[in-house]
């Protein structure tokens, strides 16, 4: 994602042994000795597929629309997160790396969430460029290349057993890759690919259904947090139905103000970035969820793109309650334009 989830992994270190963990605001700015994402560094494929140990926080983050064979929409996630203590690597137990799998599946009327952690080094989570294999212990997306890839996870009360598939170009997101996310200059090494047909199963409590649609993937790794001005974020993946995607997020910030960035790509890949307010999000309804007010309604609007939709979700308690919890789930929307998507927003407390 986007910004997806850096609190989530920054916390989740200092739980495992790192010093002070601290609350969003107060992550400050310091890298540690880490890697820091330089602006106008190529990607190289397969090696970027792969995982990044001198940079603090990565992740490989799928999000899948679906139809079912009965007619109904569903949601997937599918997401490995990688955290480190330490800018290197280990083969034992003294490895700093630390993984963490989150796995969510959406219907209109229930979400189902499952969570795995993980210490590096001993072959219980870890990524390999090529072939392409991500994995925290039962759960993988795996395949001969990151283009075509089975992706499976399961819970209590589901599974899921998928096969993603594209001849796209990975998506650069950003000035090339490099993607910032504050007006202080945070960033990211960032790129996508939005294109990926799926087929597959669903294992629900009611029994299997086959289904097929679209899938999303986020490939972002830094070792910079956020601003301590910054105190969640909104982020909209947003499928059109004539072939061309939009990327948009929005980082909310105290004093009620936001930074935003976005990308529109072609339905042949070819992107085209929007710097920080051009790209709006304004919330039409909320909800309670969690004991929270979630707002499940938005309009998201890009002027350059004539782009005037009304986003909403497919079942509003799509709460991902994990380790440290969010909402994520799938949307259709309308207006301007039509289609479908995925929606993830963290801080609402």
């Amino acid at each position: 994602m986007s910004v997806r989830a850096w609190i989530t992994i920054l916390m989740l270190a200092a739980s495992a042994g790192s010093a002070g963990a601290q609350g969003f605001a107060d992550l400050g700015s310091e890298a540690d000795g880490f890697a820091i994402p330089q602006r106008g560094v190529p990607f190289e494929f397969p090696r970027d597929h792969g995982a990044h140990p001198d940079y603090r926080i990565e992740w490989w983050y799928v999000t899948a629309t679906l139809t079912g064979e009965d007619g109904r929409d569903y949601g997937v996630q599918w997401t490995l997160f990688r955290s480190a203590l330490a800018p290197a690597e280990t083969n034992d137990w003294n490895s700093p790396q630390i993984w963490m799998g989150h796995a969510g599946l959406t219907t209109p009327e229930e979400h189902f969430v499952a969570e795995r952690l993980a210490r590096g080094g001993i072959g219980q989570a870890g990524v390999t460029a090529q072939p392409f294999s991500a994995w925290i212990d039962e759960w993988v997306l795996q395949g001969p290349t990151l283009s075509n890839v089975n992706m499976r996870a399961q819970g209590t009360d589901f599974s899921y057993d998928l096969t993603l598939s594209t001849d796209r170009p990975f998506v650069p997101q950003g000035d090339r890759g490099y993607s910032v996310k504050s007006r202080e200059g945070q960033a990211s090494y960032y790129y996508s690919q939005p294109f990926y047909e799926v087929t597959g199963t669903l294992s629900l409590p009611d029994g299997p259904i086959r289904v097929s649609g679209n899938a999303w993937l986020d490939r972002e790794w830094s070792s910079q947090p956020l601003s301590e001005n910054q105190t969640g974020w909104d982020w909209f993946s947003l499928a059109f139905d004539d072939g061309a995607r939009l990327m948009g997020f929005l980082l909310r910030e105290r004093d009620g103000a936001s930074f935003s960035s976005a990308t529109w790509i072609t339905a042949d890949g070819t992107p085209t970035p929007y710097p920080d307010g051009a790209f709006q999000a304004r919330p039409l309804t909320t909800a309670e969820v969690a004991g929270r007010d979630i707002p499940v309604r938005w309009q998201v609007t890009l002027p350059d793109r004539d782009l005037d939709v009304t986003v909403s979700a497919l079942n509003p308690q799509s709460w991902m309650d994990t380790s440290f919890a969010y909402w994520e789930g799938p949307v259709r929307f309308e207006g301007s334009h039509a289609g479908r998507g995925y929606l993830e927003m963290t801080g609402y407390e």
